[in-house]
Formats: structure tokens, C-alpha cells, sequence
């Protein structure tokens, strides 16, 4: 079992999101006697009679002064049997995009609704979003269970309507669990309650420590996109020519057989270096400086992979966006690709369709994809890229859609991720 779990936590907004993730920092000890002194004033200050939690984690001056959460934020807490790193990302539908940032490396997924509502549109469009990214698992959080008086059957009913539309997006028995809390109270977060003596499963805390993490494949294919070329041209190393990067995937070892795309170069593996020193084989995940045996053009933004196992550079993309921009998107617009280290022009050149995240379905050859939506889409690039399938490597089987002009972030997206969608796709009606 691995001993770090990413998590992201996500839910409309008032369902206490806030206040769960306080309640998690505070019950596990990592908060610091300051912080907590400046949260018991704040709330004193406020007329409340308890130490709001919330206020632990909102710690911008425009969310506390609205009692909202805006950005994502990583909090960093761990107890003797893992260490945890949560994404704390907002409630509000128009920040949907940062759930996608939030969400995009976790394992597992928390959402909250509040036990007065139920499963609400924003609760089944943060479950597609995390379908969509892979996230293997679950957890609805079923909070102000006390506010319903822990009352079981108002548990039951959500818990099953929630669990149905996980099932119909893709996941599996055993892989989504629900559990009544009170973030407020602390009833099921790290402490089992008294009050829902009718609840056998573990507190939230219990799940997030023995929740099985699934390691990286052994068998992933290798890849490295190169970030930098390292060229000293000092007299100590006046030949040395060493290509850094991270490992998105795969094991590596001296002698290994490599390509660099999308050129198609080959060569071997001579040394893998470190700021620790030389090693003989690094895995996914690890920062290295591969030297290759072959003095080659390599360049920002070339892949190196295993020779093998190597993706075919293309330059027409089939894949699934998620669409964060206030402008829609339309067939015909121009874009930037930013794909690992290399960023190049492109543009989309058809829409094929529009994920209904409410009903599961999609609608064919939509007129555009408006903020927020997922669909499918055709690009084409300048120049040809080394993309994997999202299902086979997450890393570089994703990548952004960025305006030309300012350089903001228009899209995330995921090569050839289908929709999680039931039946076949309607036609459009616009």
C-alpha cells in the first residue's frame, strides 16, 4: 500500500466543504497553535460560540468576507499510517475548470452534498468531471447528517441515488463509498459517532488511511519529456550533454533503448543522473538527466520513450475537452496546444459532440461547447506530437488548449478518452 494518497475534495456550494477539510486538519493535528488562536478570534469575532473551521482552509480575505471558496488550494496533512495531499477545490458551477486543475492528479475523489438536498446537478457534474480524469475512486460525503436529525433512511436514499449514477458513469463495486457526517460536530470524520449507531463502515479519516492506492504500472511504457538540454561547457565537463526532465511513465535503466520524438532518433541510455547522484534505473515520477550515447538534436518539448513501446507522433487529435473559457468554442477556431514542454498552434476543426452530464447522454454535431461543457472534438496541430491514450498514460495522453492571444487556459483535454455516456448519442436540436 502506498503511504501518500492525493485526494480532491468537491461539492455545491454551503454542503461545508470548507469546514470538512478544517475539521480533517484539525482532527489529525496539523494545525499550529497560532492558526488555530487566530481562527477561535475570528469566530469570536463573528458572534459564533465554536471555532468555525472553515476559516483554516479559506484563507483568502475575498472568500472569508463571502464565505465562499474560489481557488484551489493544497492543503498537506498526514497521520501515522499515510500522508495525505488534498485538493481543495470551489463549489461554484463557473469554477468547474479548477476541479478539472484539482482533480487531475488524485486518486480519489471526495464529494460532499448537504443531507437536506441530496444529490443536486452540481454533485452528478463534479462526479462526471472525475469519471472523465480516471479518478478510480469515491466517497460521498453526506454532510449535516445532524441537521436531518441522523436520520438513516434520508441517508439511504441519497446514498443509493448517488451510488447509481457512479455506477452508470463507469465505476465499479467496492470502488465508491458513502458515509453520514457533520463536519461541524465531527460526527464520522475521524471520530465514529454515537449518533448513527444504525452506520457500520469507517469514518472518513479510517477510509482515506486504508483505501488501496493502486501503484503506477510496472509494465508502463517509459516516457520522458525533456524539459531542458544541460550543456555545462565547463572544463570539467566539456562534452557533457544531458536532457532533464520528469518520468511521466515507466522504468528506465542504463543501456536502454530509446527514441526521441517525434523525430524518431534512436540511441541508448548511458547514464541517468540526479541531483543525488548517478543511478541505475529511475521510475515514473522521479526527475532525472537521461545522457544518451548518441550526440542528437534534441530539443524543449522532444519525448524521449522506450524504443519498443514508442506512440506514433500525429498532428490530428480525437479528444474528449473539457471547455473553460466564458467564450464558446466553435469548429474553425484557431488555438494553441500545450502538450508536456511543447506548445504548438493548432485548430479545432469539428465538434462531434456534447456531453449531458444531468442524463448521461450526448448530443451529435453540437454549434459549440459553452463553459463548463465536455465534448468531443477533432484537432489539428502544426506539427505532429507524441500523445498516448489517455487510458494508457494519463500524463502524456492529456493536454491544454491555450488562447494565442493572452495565454490563458481555454480547455483541458484528454486524448481519445470517450464520454461516459448511456445508449447511443441524439441528434443536435440547435
Amino acid at each position: 500500500m502506498s503511504d501518500l494518497l492525493r485526494l480532491a475534495t468537491a461539492g455545491s456550494v454551503d454542503d461545508g466543504k470548507s469546514t470538512l477539510v478544517g475539521r480533517l486538519l484539525y482532527d489529525t493535528k496539523s494545525v499550529l497553535a497560532d492558526q488555530l488562536d487566530a481562527v477561535e478570534r475570528a469566530s469570536v469575532d463573528r458572534g459564533l460560540s465554536t471555532p468555525d473551521l472553515s476559516l483554516l482552509v479559506d484563507g483568502l480575505r475575498s472568500e472569508r468576507e463571502q464565505g465562499i471558496t474560489i481557488d484551489v488550494a493544497y492543503r498537506y496533512f498526514a497521520t501515522p499510517q499515510r500522508t495525505f495531499v488534498l485538493a481543495d477545490t470551489p463549489g461554484h458551477v463557473q469554477y468547474t475548470r479548477n476541479t478539472v486543475t484539482g482533480a487531475s492528479t488524485a486518486q480519489l475523489g471526495v464529494l460532499l452534498v448537504d443531507a437536506r438536498k441530496g444529490v443536486v446537478e452540481q454533485t452528478r457534474r463534479h462526479a462526471a468531471v472525475l469519471a472523465l480524469l480516471g479518478v478510480p475512486r469515491l466517497v460521498l460525503a453526506v454532510n449535516k447528517i445532524d441537521l436531518v436529525d441522523y436520520d438513516e433512511s434520508t441517508f439511504a436514499v441519497i446514498a443509493k441515488e448517488f451510488t447509481t449514477h457512479a455506477t452508470e458513469l463507469g465505476y465499479a463495486d467496492g470502488s465508491v463509498l458513502s458515509i453520514p457526517v457533520s463536519a461541524l460536530v465531527g460526527d464520522n470524520v475521524a471520530t465514529r459517532s454515537a449518533n448513527t449507531s444504525w452506520y457500520s463502515g469507517p469514518t472518513l479519516l479510517e477510509h482515506l488511511e486504508t483505501v488501496p492506492v493502486a501503484p503506477e504500472p510496472a509494465d508502463a511504457p517509459f516516457r520522458l519529456p525533456v524539459q531542458y538540454v544541460i550543456r555545462p561547457r565547463t572544463p570539467e565537463y566539456p562534452d557533457y550533454r544531458g536532457y532533464a526532465g520528469q518520468v511521466s511513465a515507466g522504468l528506465v535503466r542504463e543501456g536502454d533503448e530509446v527514441v526521441v520524438l517525434p523525430s524518431g532518433l534512436r540511441s541508448t541510455v548511458a547514464s541517468i543522473d540526479t541531483a543525488d547522484g548517478p543511478l541505475p534505473a529511475a521510475a515514473g515520477g522521479r526527475s532525472v538527466t537521461l545522457v544518451l550515447a548518441d550526440d542528437l538534436d534534441i530539443s524543449r518539448g522532444d519525448v524521449i520513450a522506450a524504443a519498443e513501446n514508442a506512440p506514433e507522433p500525429v498532428d490530428e487529435l480525437e479528444a474528449t475537452i473539457c471547455w473553460l473559457a466564458e467564450k464558446p468554442l466553435t469548429a474553425g477556431t484557431k488555438v494553441l496546444v500545450k502538450h508536456g514542454a511543447k506548445t504548438v498552434q493548432a485548430m479545432v476543426t469539428d465538434l462531434d459532440s456534447r456531453f449531458e452530464e444531468q442524463t448521461l447522454s450526448s448530443v451529435e454535431s453540437p454549434e459549440q461547447l459553452q463553459l463548463n461543457e465536455i465534448g468531443r472534438v477533432r484537432i489539428r496541430t502544426s506539427e505532429r506530437l507524441p500523445v498516448d491514450d489517455y487510458a494508457v498514460n494519463a500524463r502524456t495522453g492529456s493536454f491544454l488548449i491555450i488562447e494565442p492571444k493572452d495565454g490563458d487556459t481555454l480547455a483541458a483535454g484528454m486524448v481519445g478518452a470517450p464520454l461516459p455516456v448511456l445508449g447511443e448519442p441524439t441528434a443536435t436540436t440547435s
